[in-house]
């Protein structure tokens, strides 16, 4: 395993975190931004939703980094 899988990798986490919605799937499972926004921010789970939401706010980086991928995969082969 390479540098360029590991970062690959990285890309498929980091979109699978900016996809989650959180009407549908976040809240009922009480993993809403509204419920750890008081102190119980520094627990593991609290982190956790920190990071979901920090990817859901850089979609567009996101989307750049997926068509750079997309591009090096189509010249590489």
């Amino acid at each position: 395993m390479g540098l360029w899988t590991l970062l690959e990798g990285f890309l498929l986490l980091a979109n699978a975190l900016a996809i989650l919605n959180e009407d549908r799937f976040l809240a009922p499972r009480g993993w809403g931004f509204q419920d750890f926004s008081g102190g119980r921010t520094k627990s593991f789970k609290g982190q956790l939703i920190g990071l979901i939401y920090a990817t859901q706010y850089l979609r567009v980086p996101l989307i750049l980094l997926n068509s750079i991928c997309i591009f090096v995969k189509l010249v590489s082969g």
